[in-house]
């Protein structure tokens, strides 16, 4: 199973990054661990400076913006 985490300390592009990301989850019918991470030391961890970040399996796929379904879709 994948894991999935979001980084960002809870503004409002992270909250519709979670959003897209369970949508996309549903419409693909397929299941993965989602994790909102939002401890400033855990997201400084991954050496990124804008949030939101979409990390799938430990890797970064999408930093500084808010992805489409389509896409989240596809990286998964």
């Amino acid at each position: 199973m994948k894991t999935i985490k979001i980084l960002g300390m809870g503004c409002p592009s992270c909250s519709q990054t979670e959003k897209v990301v369970l949508k996309a989850l549903e419409q693909s019918g397929k299941e993965a661990k989602v994790e909102k991470v939002e401890d400033i030391q855990e997201i400084m961890k991954y050496n990124v400076l804008t949030t939101p970040v979409l990390v799938v399996d430990e890797e970064i796929k999408i930093k500084g913006r808010v992805p489409e379904v389509q896409e989240v879709i596809e990286l998964i």
